[in-house]
């Protein structure tokens, strides 16, 4: 048999290395498994392609791959096998392709994963590898490895015949089961990655790549706009990077569908992911398993160049498609993509290829965009806002990606702004308004930013904002009424008013007289004949009540013919006639009262009912209620809205009130409001029975007896009580609430159960509220606080008189809540007898007992004494240094059980069970 390719001098070179080191043979097996097992497990249709493009040369070729009697075969045109190739097939370490990538380099170890006897068949002759083979060269080296030898060492000639029309074909005997359709989902990516090749057939399918004039790729079913550059690394660069400075680098966008998340093409797939929404095939330098690129600067320096070309690839799509290849935000998927991205958008940044208003062409770096915009609009502002792009750029679909362009978006607020500096004649501002006005329609933010727009005056003058302007059939001297050629129905929804009784009720000279009609009046003047003409319009003109605050210096005349403005008039059959204090507010003319629809006169400010304000945003207690600084400076946080009744101050009859603010849902919901002004003053400063509400209880609300006495009866429903501040339950609500409850507390002539008086004392709360003067001690009374202390260890008790033990649950921080002293700073002391030192174990009843309330009995001890004194006092129980002393006695016991236990609670249980251990003691 012929060796036309010196495979036996290759085969003697490998032999003698392994047979003279087997360190050697080893080495070269742990590389080949690693190729197999690793970088190249899964790439063998993509080696297979890679190095029939490769040796397609100049002319692209063809691929095909087909399954014979168990073998896989791929057949390609182009050049035949070499020496150089099959030496660089039977070496681990070598290559002999100095054109880039592929043909016949280590990629070949891909076939591993599914042969370990592949043949490469060509018309200058044909090879072979083979596991067998080489396990029987070095039988004792295979054996060492388990019978596994390196497949692709030694190489042997072999004599076969290639397809017609091809040059070589790669034969690989299947070792594992393998189908051509999983082969075949991977063909229309390689196809667009490799052009050396123009088709690739799978068994009965076939695909070809097509290349139109117009750059557009076509793979199967699948369109490409692919965008094409080459270049060369600078010398410094080259050293190390597979032997050659050329690079190419190709963008493919497809045209149906988003790419999704894809990987580097380099060109064929690699393991680094990619977010951009087209396709980069480089040649970039790779590791040898051509999973990821070798960092370094000859890479960054193929990918800047990348980054620069794809501008031109942007430029080659439809102007409102090209957003769509802008990468958006979001995190990188690798390092490459985080390197690629930030290129990428700092190239987008700086070339021009967005379209301007004016069918050129901008940089995004220079160019801005309408927030929210039109294309009449756009034509019309474009030259008081340079670098104002395309009205279709302002479609939210466009926004992420300017957004990560940093184009800045042009609010209307700015719009505005730029339009003030723009001399234009009526006409044209004419049609700014109806460019405009869709947008106003629907975005409320715009008819916000819009209430400063310029407006054309007939006079000649341009005033800021339609809101202080007419809309007149004819101009009125001194008006601010708009030209006729620049009226257009936005300005009315932007507060531009068509003349009627609201503007004149608007007019300045017209307010000018209200403001000092009451001081004409006083003088002697004729008012009527005003009051005449502004009642009328305002009613015309439908103005309710606080519409216009301006109208409440009306100066109107009461019963007796005095002149008073007309907020401080109250109409004569108001409900809140008898209700009001009878000086509080003086009665309007009976006469003027008959004359005019009410509503016209409640609109000019005269009182029919409670009034109530609203602040959607104050900014302090300033709308004039009573004791408004002292509710502000009560509620936990400063409130977002104040919603209040008036005049609560002025109110004579309470019941009648309450029942009046309970009829209409405007007052009740400010009464009912939580932590609201309105009920909070009635709670404090109404009078029930001579007496603020919150002073109080509900008949039912037993719990407070002797806190506070039953309302009395006012013929008021309960659900108006409880939100006039008549309590319901044992809450504290504020600092000046802590105070009522502790003064209430420190009254002797009260009888309150000790029961009202420890849920009191413990609903205090954390404050800032004046500590009491007197409080209720353990024996019933009241006392000066000065000489009380709490008792903050149960066990003092038995040392402390009960009149100076305040009547609470103990802690340290009741104490700091009403400035007393701890019982444990004042009282101390120690047993004064020698007990017995007893162990917890030793005590039959404490055993018992624990056992029946399923409590682990301690493991220290307790100090028995026949009688406990401690200072004097007999006591049944005590702690000292940590040691629990008790008296001989079920209560003593059971009180020192129940605290080293942690279980005070249950210290009554612990002493009747102690008395009598048994289970019908504690089911009993």
């Amino acid at each position: 048999m012929t060796d036309p390719f010196g495979t036996e001098a290759l085969r003697t070179s490998v032999l003698s290395a392994w047979r003279g080191s087997p360190t050697r043979f080893r080495e070269d097996a742990n590389a080949e498994e690693d190729l197999r097992l690793g970088g190249y497990r899964d790439r063998l249709l993509v080696e297979l392609a890679q190095n029939a493009a490769d040796a397609a040369g100049a002319e692209p070729g063809v691929l095909r791959i087909t399954l014979v009697d168990g073998e896989l075969r791929a057949a390609n045109t182009g050049a035949p096998l070499t020496a150089a190739g099959v030496a660089a097939l039977a070496s681990l370490r070598a290559s002999s392709k100095e054109s880039g990538v592929g043909q016949f380099g280590v990629g070949f170890a891909a076939v591993l994963a599914v042969s370990d006897a592949p043949r490469v068949m060509s018309s200058s002759g044909g090879v072979e590898f083979s596991a067998s083979r080489t396990r029987a060269e070095v039988p004792e080296l295979a054996s060492e490895r388990g019978g596994d030898v390196p497949v692709l060492r030694l190489v042997w000639p072999v004599t076969e015949t290639v397809p017609d029309g091809f040059t070589t074909e790669v034969r690989l005997p299947l070792k594992v089961e393998l189908s051509l359709d999983d082969l075949a989902s991977e063909v229309p990516d390689l196809l667009l990655a490799l052009p050396g090749l123009r088709r690739v057939e799978v068994g009965s399918q076939s695909w070809e790549r097509f290349v139109t004039s117009d750059g557009v790729v076509t793979v199967g079913s699948s369109r490409w706009l692919v965008e094409r550059t080459v270049g060369e690394l600078p010398a410094e660069l080259v050293a190390g990077v597979e032997q050659r400075p050329q690079w190419t680098v190709s963008w493919a966008f497809p045209l149906e569908g988003e790419l999704g998340e894809d990987v580097l093409h380099a060109p064929t797939p690699t393991d680094e992911r990619l977010s951009l929404p087209a396709r980069l095939i480089a040649t970039l330098p790779v590791e040898p398993s051509r999973r990821r690129i070798l960092p370094g600067p000859a890479a960054w320096s193929v990918l800047d160049a990348a980054a620069a070309a794809y501008p031109a690839l942007v430029a080659r799509v439809p102007a409102v498609e090209r957003t769509a290849l802008v990468p958006l935000p979001g995190f990188p998927l690798s390092e490459v993509d985080d390197r690629l991205r930030t290129a990428v958008i700092r190239e987008l940044r700086t070339a021009e290829w967005l379209p301007l208003a004016s069918g050129e062409w901008i940089a995004p770096a220079r160019a801005r965009v309408l927030d929210v915009g039109s294309e009449e609009l756009v034509d019309l502002v474009e030259d008081a806002l340079p670098g104002l792009l395309d009205a279709e750029l302002s479609a939210p679909v466009h926004a992420r990606a300017l957004a990560a362009l940093e184009v800045p978006r042009v609010t209307t607020a700015e719009v505005v702004a730029a339009l003030t500096e723009v001399s234009g004649d009526p006409g044209w501002w004419h049609d700014v308004y109806a460019a405009l006005s869709p947008l106003a329609e629907v975005d409320p933010d715009v008819r916000e930013a819009l209430a400063s727009l310029p407006v054309p005056l007939a006079d000649g003058r341009v005033v800021t904002g339609p809101r202080t302007t007419l809309i007149a059939d004819e101009p009125l001297p001194g008006l601010r009424v708009v030209h006729p050629d620049a009226v257009h129905p936005l300005l009315v929804r932007l507060g531009a008013v068509e003349a009627g009784a609201a503007e004149l009720l608007a007019d300045p000279s017209l307010r000018e007289n209200v403001a000092r009609s009451l001081e004409d009046a006083e003088a002697g003047l004729d008012g009527l004949d005003l009051v005449e003409t502004v009642l009328r319009l305002v009613d015309r003109a439908s103005v309710r009540a606080g519409e216009e605050p301006w109208l409440g210096a009306l100066a109107l005349p009461d019963g007796s013919g005095e002149w008073h403005r007309a907020d401080e008039l109250l109409l004569p059959d108001s409900p809140l006639v008898g209700v009001l204090e009878a000086d509080a507010l003086p009665l309007l003319s009976k006469e003027v009262a008959e004359s005019y629809p009410r509503s016209a006169l409640v609109a000019v400010g005269v009182v029919d009912g409670f009034s109530v304000v609203v602040d959607d945003s104050p900014s302090g207690p300033d709308h004039d209620l009573a004791d408004e600084s002292a509710w502000w400076s009560s509620v936990p946080d400063e409130p977002r809205r104040v919603v209040a009744v008036r005049d609560l101050d002025l109110v004579a009859d309470w019941p009648a009130a309450l029942r009046l603010l309970a009829s209409d849902p405007v007052t009740w919901r400010a009464v009912a409001e939580s932590d609201g002004y309105t009920g909070w003053w009635i709670a404090r400063y109404a009078s029930l029975g001579g007496a603020a509400p919150r002073s109080y209880r509900l008949a039912d609300a037993s719990l407070l007896d002797g806190l506070f006495d039953v309302v009395p009866d006012v013929e008021l429903p309960e659900h108006v009580l409880r939100a006039a501040g008549v309590r319901s339950s044992l809450e504290v609500l504020d600092d000046d609430d802590a105070e009522f409850v502790l003064d209430r507390l420190g009254d002797a002539d009260r009888v309150v159960a000790d029961a009202v008086v420890l849920r009191a004392y413990a609903a205090l709360p954390e404050g800032d509220f004046a500590p009491p003067s007197r409080v209720r001690v353990l024996s019933g009374d009241v006392v000066d606080a000065d000489d009380v202390v709490v008792l903050d260890h149960p066990w003092l008790l038995g040392v402390v008189p009960a009149a100076r033990v305040l009547l609470a649950d103990g802690s340290e921080e009741l104490a700091d809540l009403l400035d007393l002293a701890l019982a444990s700073e004042e009282f101390d002391g120690s047993p004064d007898h020698v007990g017995e030192v007893v162990a917890w174990s030793e005590l039959g009843a404490v055993r018992m007992a624990c056992e029946l309330l399923e409590v682990s009995l301690p493991d220290g001890v307790v100090v028995v004494h026949e009688a406990l004194v401690v200072d004097g006092s007999r006591v049944e129980w005590w702690m000292a240094d940590g040691v629990p002393h008790a008296a001989d006695t079920p209560e003593g016991l059971a009180r020192a059980l129940a605290w080293v236990c942690g279980r005070w609670g249950d210290r009554h249980a612990f002493a009747a069970l102690i008395t009598d251990p048994r289970a019908a003691t504690l089911l009993g």
